[in-house]
């Protein structure tokens, strides 16, 4: 039976019928695309709101001659990626060579170019910042960070039309190196 043909069962006004079927558009909006949780990271300090389960995978690779391991952490929401990738230096003054090869590695990996790039001010993380790339009708913005031989990058990436700015906002604000 149709939603029109279980209404029109009852003897309800047309406005009344009206009023019930908005009402229940309604309550299909109010059901979240997005199921935000907090997921701390499985061999890294650090917490973020995830708009799904996540899942944890770890490989080996290379920043720039820095031999690491990295682990991701991601879930994917429409299409959306959103992952936090962490590894840990041998040095911590390796750093800042680490961050660029994973800004240059993603935006490489995009095919794209830097659109916008900060530097944020994080009172516990001595160093982050922002890229934002576009390219081949994707958008990725992503953060990065290193505390001590700790080394972040906090990604949202999937099709333009498809990338909620709410949803890169919530996601990357949340977004806590610890």
């Amino acid at each position: 039976m149709s939603l029109m043909a279980f209404i029109s069962f009852f003897p309800l006004s047309l406005a009344r019928k009206a009023l019930l079927l908005a009402s229940l558009a309604l309550l299909q909006a109010c059901n979240p695309t997005y199921n935000w949780r907090e997921t701390r990271g499985p061999d890294a300090p650090y917490v973020v709101l995830m708009p799904a389960k996540p899942s944890s995978h770890s490989r080996p690779i290379d920043l720039d001659g820095i031999k690491v391991t990295m682990t991701m952490t991601a879930a994917e929401v429409d299409g959306v990626t959103f992952a936090v990738g962490t590894a840990e230096l041998p040095d911590a003054a390796q750093a800042a060579t680490a961050l660029a090869a994973m800004k240059t590695a993603m935006v490489r990996n995009l095919g794209g170019s830097i659109k916008q790039e900060r530097q944020l001010a994080a009172p516990a993380v001595p160093v982050m910042s922002e890229i934002e790339v576009a390219g081949q009708g994707r958008l990725m913005v992503a953060r990065f960070a290193a505390r001590d031989r700790r080394v972040y990058q906090a990604v949202v990436v999937g099709k333009e039309k498809d990338v909620s700015r709410e949803a890169i906002d919530t996601f990357l604000t949340s977004f806590k190196p610890g």
